[in-house]
């Protein structure tokens, strides 16, 4: 598990003056972070967490309350398959890898592999690269084809 810190991390720095997070007081959400969140943070998802901190689209990145939000909700709606449209590193879809079973698959989709890729490594590391189907090119496209 990891250590909580004592700053808001980087995912959540946007160069605007939008916060992607639902609660609008920085100082409750860094409180929430530090208390429950990031205590509870597998390793894995930490790592991935701080090496897409350091790339400067950052704020495309899944916050870690929501990263571990979706994973609860996988498993408790007993979640074997999903699809993620949209992979940037792979914070989130670490998660919902991290919360299948391991017969699960996530179809995780982007128009380009160029970031999956930095995050590709901490996704083998964490043993759950097997239930990922990396599929690259336009969304739409890619789910017509799911249905067909």
């Amino acid at each position: 598990m990891a250590t909580g810190g004592s700053s808001v991390p980087n995912v959540h720095s946007n160069t605007d003056s939008s916060n992607k997070t639902l609660l609008k007081s920085q100082a409750l959400y860094k409180y929430v972070l530090d208390t429950t969140v990031l205590p509870n943070e597998p390793e894995c998802l930490r790592e991935l967490r701080l090496l897409t901190d350091k790339h400067e689209r950052r704020s495309m990145a899944t916050p870690p309350d929501e990263a571990q939000l979706l994973g609860m909700l996988i498993k408790l709606a007993g979640a074997k398959n999903t699809i993620e449209v949209g992979v940037f590193t792979g914070c989130s879809l670490l998660a919902t890898a991290l919360a299948l079973p391991d017969d699960g698959k996530v179809v995780a989709i982007d128009v380009s592999r160029e970031f999956y890729e930095l995050g590709l490594p901490v996704i083998e590391k964490a043993g759950v690269a097997h239930k990922v189907d990396f599929r690259e090119g336009p969304a739409l496209d890619i789910l017509d084809s799911l249905l067909a």
